[in-house]
């Protein structure tokens, strides 16, 4: 099995004439027709007793070449690849045979994508903005605590009352369009704390001044871009029942209120470390956006044609990881889908941007590899292994059944083009 010709048909296409031996292809006729013989029947044997001459002349000779071919096609097809130096990223379209027969073999075309030929430039010395060193304010540490006290108020009723923003109501509601009820729309004994936005703009807003008892209409239109696409842009009337209303009472910010919310003793101690904290959150902050200004200009340095087969697979990768995370969450994508009105064609699209970047991003670290010769020791390899082992807490060995050597190499001397990159990065 090798190679006759390779052509350079369009950009990251190519066409290849791909040659099977008669010897090797009657030898795969011969194990189809071992692996078949068992189930099929000619007139004048039992069952699977026919010898092979006698169902070819029944079905005739080329009973068992479609089975051979697509045994011999995925192997002759990565031999010729390697013959031509190509790197395919698809599946192979526009299969034509050319020759087929016991005495020739088989000769046939097929169209292939290929990994695509990439420039990168100027990728050493990329300017970035720079950046003051980060403080931590006394409003930034007024406002961590004030949250903690939110997470720890206590509710009191507040029968006599109107509502006012903050306060947390117990309210039923029944949602109409024209006078219809709507899926969803309606709800008993349902908490809402007025001011968190947690429901469609303009419906917590309307509750405020009301009294506990109260029943009362409010008018709302849903965002053109609402999830559920049937309610999109339409406006609804909500019959309001106000069963309830609580106001938050804030706790005391001393050394007993930290001795409950914290495993410190004192508020002093409480604030050094709430300050430490804040501080670490704001340099983390600095360095992704960091992170992300490099990004951008690396990837504006990257010259390359995408094949949309490598956007596609990328794109599948993600969703099958948004998959993975819904189901952490009790939910499955079938479900998400008729929850939120989204059809596959339209989250394939959602998320074909992103696996853009991320492809782009990988092609242009890949050639930064090549140009830097940047490599991963057999160590390296082995220390990874051992990482990905721990996280999903696996045996090495059966780690590397399932995880290509190749894909871990690639990982590693990845990582290192990036930190090549950014340790070369230049502040201005």
């Amino acid at each position: 099995m090798g190679l006759r010709s390779s052509n350079k048909v369009e950009v990251n296409r190519y066409e290849m004439e791909v040659e099977v031996s008669a010897e090797d292809f009657s030898r795969e006729v011969e194990k189809v027709y071992n692996k078949q013989k068992g189930k099929i029947t000619v007139p004048g044997f039992r069952k699977g007793k026919a010898p092979k001459k006698f169902i070819e002349k029944y079905y005739g000779e080329q009973v068992f070449y479609e089975d051979a071919i697509n045994s011999l096609y995925p192997k002759a097809v990565e031999n010729a690849a390697k013959e031509a130096g190509l790197e395919l990223v698809d599946d192979h379209i526009d299969f034509e045979i050319v020759t087929l027969s016991k005495e020739e073999g088989l000769v046939f075309k097929v169209k292939v994508t290929v990994m695509p030929e990439v420039k990168v430039e100027n990728y050493k010395g990329i300017e970035v903005e720079k950046k003051s060193n980060p403080k931590v304010t006394a409003k930034d540490l007024e406002e961590k605590i004030k949250a903690v006290q939110e997470q720890n108020a206590r509710l009191v009723s507040c029968e006599d009352g109107v509502v006012e923003d903050g306060n947390v109501v117990n309210i039923d509601f029944k949602g109409s369009i024209d006078s219809v009820p709507f899926e969803g729309g309606s709800a008993e004994d349902i908490e809402l704390e007025i001011g968190k936005k947690q429901f469609i703009e303009g419906f917590e807003s309307q509750i405020i001044g009301h009294k506990v008892g109260e029943k009362f209409d409010i008018n709302v239109t849903f965002p053109e871009n609402y999830h559920v696409t049937s309610l999109a842009g339409k406006e609804a009337i909500f019959n309001i029942v106000l069963n309830g209303i609580q106001k938050k009472e804030l706790p005391v910010v001393d050394d007993e209120f930290v001795k409950d919310v914290s495993e410190f003793e004192t508020l002093e101690e409480y604030k050094k470390d709430l300050k430490d904290k804040l501080l670490k959150e704001k340099k983390n902050r600095i360095e992704n956006e960091t992170d992300e200004e490099i990004k951008n200009k690396f990837l504006s340095l990257i010259d390359v044609e995408i094949p949309e087969a490598l956007v596609k697979n990328k794109s599948k990768e993600l969703i099958r990881d948004f998959e993975y995370r819904l189901k952490a969450q009790g939910l499955n994508l079938k479900e998400y889908l008729k929850y939120t009105g989204t059809k596959v064609e339209a989250l394939f699209e959602n998320f074909k941007p992103q696996a853009l970047e991320s492809v782009k991003m990988a092609l242009g670290l890949k050639k930064v590899c090549e140009l830097e010769k940047i490599e991963a020791s057999a160590e390296e390899i082995e220390k990874e292994y051992e990482l990905i082992a721990k996280s999903c807490s696996s045996k090495v060995e059966d780690v590397k059944k399932f995880v290509l050597h190749k894909d871990v190499e690639h990982e590693i001397v990845s990582k290192k083009a990036w930190e090549l990159i950014k340790n070369s990065v230049v502040s201005k």
